[in-house]
């Protein structure tokens, strides 16, 4: 079912004023027709004035108002008829009815923000809220953004991981919205859950060795840590791809968190702690190894001391523990011979 837009439906002042102008008439004509009974003239002022006044308030129930943003799905006896879209005053036929399956629906998005009532009933020890007012058919078309509850998935590798995405979309479609499926906000919930769970057990965690994350066969460096931008526009379009006929248009996928779960998270930790100092010791290491070639390369090119191998190994040696310890060295005067 496609959307059909219905213009040509800005009518309401019009329909309001002359509505106005009708009751008014029919007031003087019920007077008239009251003063026509008193000295026994037709009654058929009075019954039309009467009727009128009495009937007079339908048209008013086919006046409808609209903000920016927002659309309205009318269907007259069962069959949809169209949607107004734009902000403006509307008039349609009475007899429309305004469809929206998922309006009670609250999700943890914006626009869809649960208001406390004003009103407060008191009864058995506890505070009742009271909602005074009924929940609205109409339909945003604004951006909004979903934010679903964290999920635990398991990587590529088998680890728990809690991962958590907003998600922007907006309706462009309101025919397929309302009536392709049974609650488009729902619906949406539950595909952004599906489609996240889909794309995240394609990736580990951290880079690790031997996966294939991009399905050509070939191991690359791809994770969640690493490559979030990637892993949200694959979310992004898996979501739009499942919301297609739901009218729905995914503006864009963020992740928002990314952690281990709790029952490895401490584990993970000492894991990245003892990969982050092997890789400073060898940084170090690296580094005391060429300052020593350099002064070996200094002493003998300027001749200031000829050193045999045995002597050579000491000072290596010397020189290796005061660049790569943890402390300060302590130095040691020797007043005598090194042999």
């Amino acid at each position: 079912m496609s959307e059909k837009v219905l213009n040509g439906k800005k009518n309401g002042m019009l329909v309001l004023l002359l509505t106005i102008a009708v009751y008014i008439l029919a007031v003087a004509g019920l007077v008239f027709g009251i003063m026509k009974l008193e000295v026994k003239e037709s009654p058929v002022l009075f019954i039309i004035s009467l009727a009128v006044l009495c009937l007079g308030w339908i048209p008013l129930i086919g006046l409808k108002v609209l903000k920016p943003q927002e659309a309205l799905v009318l269907t007259l006896f069962g069959r949809y008829v169209g949607t107004l879209k734009g902000d403006g005053f509307y008039f349609v036929n009475p007899f429309c009815t305004s469809v929206n399956p998922a309006a009670k629906t609250q999700l943890n998005q914006s626009g869809d923000v649960k208001t406390q009532s004003p009103f407060t009933v008191l009864g058995n020890g506890a505070n009742m809220n009271v909602s005074m007012e009924g929940s609205s058919k109409k339909l945003s078309l604004k951006i909004m953004t979903l934010n679903n509850n964290r999920q635990k998935i398991n990587d590529c590798l088998g680890n728990p991981v809690e991962i958590g995405i907003a998600v922007t979309w907006r309706v462009v479609d309101t025919a397929k919205a309302v009536f392709n499926v049974d609650n488009y906000k729902e619906f949406l919930s539950l595909q952004c859950d599906s489609a996240l769970r889909n794309i995240v057990r394609l990736y580990p965690y951290d880079v690790a060795p031997n996966v294939d994350t991009t399905g050509d066969g070939i191991a690359d460096e791809g994770s969640l840590r690493g490559s979030s931008e990637i892993v949200a526009g694959r979310i992004r379009d898996e979501i739009q791809a499942r919301v297609q006929e739901a009218g729905i248009e995914i503006v864009e996928a963020r992740i928002t968190y990314l952690a281990y779960a709790t029952e490895i998270a401490a584990v993970m930790l000492q894991r990245q702690q003892a990969s982050a100092i092997i890789d400073a010791r060898k940084m170090i290491v690296d580094g005391a190894v060429g300052m020593v070639e350099m002064a070996l390369e200094r002493l003998s090119e300027n001749n200031v001391v000829t050193l045999d191998e045995e002597r050579k190994a000491a000072m290596v040696s010397n020189l290796l523990v005061v660049l790569c310890g943890n402390h300060d060295a302590q130095p040691v005067v020797n007043s005598g011979t090194l042999y």
